[in-house]
């Protein structure tokens, strides 16, 4: 069940992934400036927005299963729009409509995978979510690679229709998640759900705690949607998903995600070869991912965060270097492998910790009375930081080159180390509820236990 509810992360991961190719043909094809090239790839971005900033207060009103059922639709129209595509604005229209999608599902997937885990492997579900990305992502890879010699970027967009159907048909096998249901006053139905997985004591354990959470919000007086947003209690655990949202798309990975053959190519790489190293990107994707899903429960939240923030920056800082300080006369091509290894190693970090943990983390820190609203408007700074990225890329690479590009990356990967140590919280072990009161109260702990005694 908790597989099949992440399988809407195919659709991003794919058609992410699977750009990076394309946009090599449809540079040519369309002629493309760099603008234009940086716009292409934004459609899906804008589309996400919106796509979020909506989809949390949908969620609130007809439940998360619900609106996973409209984003499956929408994931299924819009690849053969974009396959059609007779020049840049209609493919751009479609990449709106599947970035719609995109957004819907950053917005639920999250909030309905921490909601209806146990707290006892709530980590590693949530994380499934980031695994069905980069997997979207890898099957993207393969498809460019595969359509690379016919130089076709129609097939490679049009067929993440694929990964639109598997996500639908996963939609029979999921159910409404038990807080929603109980929230709607249909707990029998949430009673049910919950025995599924969870022995007679946690039942009784997991429903005395939502009642309680709601009795607590009754006697606060707590406002709804976006007021509640605004309660002093709630604003610092804000400020904690949106700053781990923003920095996971400004660390550079959807540089990497949308330009690495752009980028080799600038190094180097011929246009087949370039395309091909994805395979080795998706590789350690998928790799990464899996780490994360072995540690989330185990290790914890903060420390993977720490560790990959400080990885990334070292990860980032070689590739920087490399392209600043070696000659640029390279008929070694020492320039070209070091770059294509420097990557490597970035993304498989980043993915083992920031591309992973951030999503779990902003599905169970959020309080339940704010839970929807809090992470659309996450959600959505979080679209805003790609599309941040997306769009500017081009252009900064084509002025700034590699090394001061990434190094500028780097220095953001700094900050995001910074920011971790000092305040996000870890959340390991502690059922929804029980994160909820311990903000709530202040008590919740910002240095993790194993850091003290470290």
């Amino acid at each position: 069940m908790y597989i099949f509810g992440a399988l809407g992360g195919l659709n991003w991961g794919y058609d992410t992934g699977v750009i990076s190719a394309a946009l090599v043909y449809l540079r040519r094809d369309f002629e493309l400036s760099a603008w234009e090239e940086g716009w292409v790839v934004t459609g899906l971005i804008i589309g996400a927005v919106v796509g979020a900033a909506v989809g949390g207060r949908i969620s609130d009103k007809y439940g998360r299963r619900s609106v996973l059922i409209a984003t499956a639709v929408v994931f299924i129209i819009a690849p053969l729009g974009m396959a059609f595509a007779s020049n840049t604005e209609v493919l751009f229209l479609f990449r709106l409509v599947v970035g719609l999608g995109a957004g819907l599902a950053a917005v639920t997937l999250p909030v309905y995978l921490s909601e209806i885990a146990p707290a006892r492997i709530r980590g590693k579900v949530t994380a499934f979510y980031a695994l069905a990305i980069v997997s979207g992502q890898f099957l993207g890879f393969i498809i460019g690679v595969a359509f690379a010699p016919m130089e076709s970027w129609r097939w490679m967009l049009g067929l993440s229709v694929i990964p639109s159907i598997l996500f639908a048909l996963g939609l029979f096998f999921v159910w409404e998640t038990p807080r929603w249901l109980v929230r709607s006053g249909r707990e029998d139905e949430a009673r049910k759900i919950l025995n599924y997985d969870r022995t007679p004591e946690e039942v009784r354990h997991e429903l005395e705690e939502i009642h309680a959470v709601q009795r607590a919000e009754a006697a606060a007086g707590a406002s709804k949607g976006l007021k509640a947003l605004l309660q002093p209690w709630v604003k610092p655990i804000l400020f904690i998903g949106l700053g781990l949202a923003v920095l996971q798309q400004v660390m550079g990975i959807n540089t990497i995600m949308y330009y690495a053959p752009t980028t080799l190519q600038n190094v180097g790489f011929s246009d087949q070869a370039a395309i091909a190293s994805n395979l080795i990107f998706g590789i350690v994707n998928i790799l990464a991912v899996a780490v994360a899903l072995l540690c989330a429960d185990r290790i914890g939240r903060k420390p993977l965060l720490l560790i990959g923030a400080a990885g990334t920056t070292i990860s980032l800082g070689a590739l920087a270097a490399t392209n600043l300080f070696l000659p640029e006369s390279d008929e070694s091509g020492l320039i070209g492998v070091l770059t294509l290894t420097s990557i490597a190693v970035y993304v498989f970090v980043f993915q083992a910790s920031w591309g992973s943990i951030v999503w779990v983390m902003l599905g169970e820190i959020f309080p339940l009375g704010v839970r929807a609203a809090a992470m659309g408007l996450a959600t959505t700074a979080l679209w805003f930081g790609n599309g941040l990225v997306a769009l500017s890329f081009p252009v900064l690479l084509e002025s700034l080159g590699v090394g001061v590009l990434f190094a500028g990356f780097a220095v953001i990967c700094a900050i995001a180390f910074a920011f971790t140590w000092l305040k996000v919280p870890e959340t390991k072990g502690r059922s929804l509820e029980q994160i909820e009161e311990d903000f709530r109260t202040g008590a919740i702990p910002v240095i993790p236990e194993a850091v003290k005694r470290g």
